[in-house]
């Protein structure tokens, strides 16, 4: 075991997301925020102004040797590149999702980090909020027995209508409703069921080229869609569970659950995982009429508890143990999300290369800034 209590964390990119991350960083003394870079070398100083930490070039931050892990938080088409120079300057890195944008980049940075004895690590860390790890608890403990199916739906009409102020990468070559949402959800049902074996999918896409609508953007800016913005497939469990998912950015209204898990007991509707709270509902079989029933939220971290994930690493370090947000998990559920075009394409099932264990649960009982 490590003497050190604090890690050091340097952050890269200071967009829309960061601010989660800053301030979720306060709440565990096992990480230390230290600097932070972006492109734009001005909103790296309004950031560490705010936050009370130093702006740096990329450079910079590299080359601290106070500086542990590096929170990768760009744009995805750049995780790959920071991610490699990270470990090439001997830190470990923990990137935003998706990984990378293929499962092949995503397999040289998990290799290159086994080589150099780092550690790498990628969002979600959404899986260890309190409504996830409910979840997760009453299947281990068996509430609706063996899980044989379910759903997992996201399906909205994009993010350039609404809510994201510069949307144009979530129609480039690693967006999509797949890429931007499916790690939530993906990482959400091997927690709760284990690897995936198979994928079998189709997809499509409703529009060649998008209108942005928030008063931020240019008026009437195109974005051209290079990713499938409908996707439909299924997904078989090494546990032997069958999964059906649909993402998609061509649906302006619909009304299903987000994750529902069926057993050979019972039900279970799981809440959103791009959140950390609840609703949990359970229905366990019985002899009369199963019904809904709101089930309380067993665990902590119900609020946006965004660095969780890098704060169990940081742990990780100090004491020798396993990591939760790992980087075999990120790479595998990676290869999921690609498998589904690839299985559109091929029109054939694609078995998965990539396996990783279930990430251990969080302890019930815990404390604010408690991880085990």
């Amino acid at each position: 075991m490590s003497n050190k209590t604090q890690v050091n964390i340097g952050v890269i990119g200071c967009g829309q997301i960061s601010a989660a991350y800053f301030d979720a960083a306060k709440t565990f003394n096992v990480i230390n925020v230290v600097s932070c870079a972006d492109l734009n070398h001005e909103v790296a100083k309004e950031k560490a102004e705010a936050y009370g930490i130093k702006a740096v070039t990329v450079a910079e931050m590299m080359a601290d040797p106070a500086v542990d892990i590096i929170l990768n938080l760009t744009v995805p088409k750049a995780h790959h590149a920071i991610a490699m120079q990270a470990l090439e300057n001997g830190k470990h890195t923990y990137s935003e999702k998706p990984f990378t944008l293929s499962y092949a980049d995503s397999k040289e940075i998990i290799d290159t980090a086994k080589a150099k004895g780092l550690k790498v690590g990628c969002a979600p860390d959404t899986f260890l909020g309190g409504g996830q790890q409910t979840c997760r608890k009453l299947i281990d403990d068996g509430w609706i027995g063996r899980p044989t199916s379910g759903t997992a739906i996201v399906m909205n009409c994009g993010p350039e209508r609404y809510y994201h102020a510069a949307p144009k990468f979530f129609y480039e070559q690693g967006g999509g409703p797949m890429f931007d949402l499916g790690p939530y959800y993906i990482t959400a049902l091997v927690n709760l069921l284990g690897p995936v074996k198979r994928v079998s999918a189709i997809t499509s896409k409703a529009f060649e080229e998008r209108i942005a609508g928030l008063q931020a953007h240019v008026p009437g800016e195109k974005l051209p869609v290079e990713v499938p913005t409908n996707l439909s497939g299924v997904m078989e469990f090494h546990s032997g569970a069958v999964i059906n998912m649909i993402a998609s950015f061509d649906v302006w209204k619909q009304d299903h659950s987000p994750i529902e898990i069926y057993g050979t007991q019972g039900s279970l509707k799981v809440p959103d995982p791009n959140t950390f709270g609840g609703p949990v509902k359970l229905a366990a079989g019985g002899r009369k009429p199963v019904e809904w029933s709101d089930c309380p939220v067993a665990h902590i971290y119900t609020d946006n508890m965004r660095s969780i994930g890098v704060a169990d690493m940081a742990q990780a370090i100090l004491d020798g143990r396993d990591y939760r947000c790992s980087g075999d998990l990120a790479c595998h559920v990676l290869e999921v999300m690609e498998s589904f075009e690839k299985s559109s394409i091929s029109g054939r099932h694609i078995e998965l290369e990539s396996s990783c264990e279930r990430p251990a649960p969080l302890p019930l009982g815990l404390i604010t800034g408690q991880l085990d």
